[in-house]
């Protein structure tokens, strides 16, 4: 076990195994015990918005990030890790906006990495890779992710700049019902960038942000089971991954090993925290008009273990999908938040009043 990180929590009877330098990750449960349904001691991954700050505009931005988006203060977010690292955190999701252009985002890497023992990785749309960002990039992060953008010129110098620079590189690509047609024919004929990649994560669109349209919606296309089948068929040369957003189109669609497949983590063991120190479940919730936990006055813990959004959403979870539903153990309802999404072949997807979410 050289190298790896070893924590056992007795309460929620598994241990967590962890590699921060190749981002290898498992649990295992004691003996005789079930499989974790949550954390009781904490998340072991937070997601943390440092900035709301952007200057592409994208139509699709679930945040609707733009130039007059707040930084999160330097102090604020050490107080964020603090209460992170008291609650075993093993790593940290670095997002916006646009996280790297943050003014203070090497000191961001540093602090995380040297003085919290927390792993950043962070998620880009390939500006603002200053010299700077890459070297301390290089030197403190487990991956960096490069968000994938017609006509992806951009995508592609990002990831070249920063394997140069000798980081792991992923790309995130956004499943849309028109955006499935170039991901098949990638699955086909991948473009270069794709192979000089470590790996692309495909994510399922999410119906909220700056253009939310049902249009989009990935399981509008004809050709969903298509994708499932190819990107689970193991034939590809590069390496490919997939959000929790996507657990109903695996595990109802694809072929992909049980072993490989989690349900949605948002209160079980994962969190966000937003550039303004509001608390959430899931990062998605921000602009779906949900109200945000105050985390001055409060703590990370307390809000983890007690506050009702927590428990509510991992009451949802725990309903385990459809009345009709084949795979609930898998699935855990699939998203609790936009069940619309759902990439189910079953009457979750037209939401009938079978659905428990």
């Amino acid at each position: 076990m050289s190298g790896f990180v070893v924590k056992r929590f007795p309460q929620d009877r598994y241990s967590a195994v962890f590699n921060p330098n190749s981002g290898v990750f498992a649990r295992i449960e004691d003996a005789g015990a079930p499989e974790p349904f949550w954390a009781q001691h904490g998340p072991e991954l937070l997601d943390v918005s440092i900035t709301n700050w952007c200057d592409k505009g994208c139509h699709f931005c679930y945040r609707k990030s733009d130039q007059e988006g707040d930084h999160i203060s330097v102090e604020d977010y050490i107080e964020v890790m603090r209460q992170a690292r008291d609650m075993h955190v093993f790593q940290v999701a670095l997002g916006g906006g646009n996280p790297n252009q943050h003014p203070d985002f090497p000191e961001i890497l540093r602090l995380t990495r040297e003085d919290f023992g927390i792993v950043p990785n962070y998620t880009t749309n390939g500006r603002g890779l200053t010299d700077q960002v890459l070297a301390t990039t290089a030197k403190h992060c487990g991956a960096v992710a490069v968000s994938a953008y017609a006509p992806y010129e951009e995508t592609a110098e990002a990831v070249d700049r920063l394997r140069a620079a000798g980081v792991s590189t992923n790309l995130h690509f956004i499943l849309t019902s028109r955006s499935v047609e170039t991901a098949i024919e990638w699955l086909h004929n991948p473009p270069p960038f794709l192979k000089r990649a470590n790996a692309i994560v495909f994510l399922n669109y999410k119906p909220v942000g700056r253009f939310s349209d049902p249009k989009l919606l990935l399981n509008r296309s004809p050709r969903v089971a298509e994708f499932f089948r190819l990107a689970t068929a193991g034939k590809q040369s590069f390496r490919i991954g997939f959000d929790t957003c996507t657990i109903t189109g695996l595990v109802r669609l694809g072929s992909a090993s049980d072993v490989s497949l989690e349900g949605c983590d948002a209160g079980r063991f994962s969190l966000f925290v937003s550039e303004k120190m509001e608390v959430y479940p899931c990062s998605f919730m921000v602009e779906a008009g949900y109200k945000g936990i105050p985390l001055k006055g409060s703590s990370l813990r307390e809000i983890w273990q007690n506050h009702p959004s927590f428990q509510g959403i991992r009451t949802k979870h725990a309903a385990k999908g459809c009345a009709d539903c084949t795979t609930p153990g898998h699935c855990l309802s699939g998203c609790p938040l936009f069940p619309e999404m759902n990439l189910c072949p079953s009457k979750c997807t037209t939401q009938s009043a079978t659905c428990k979410t």
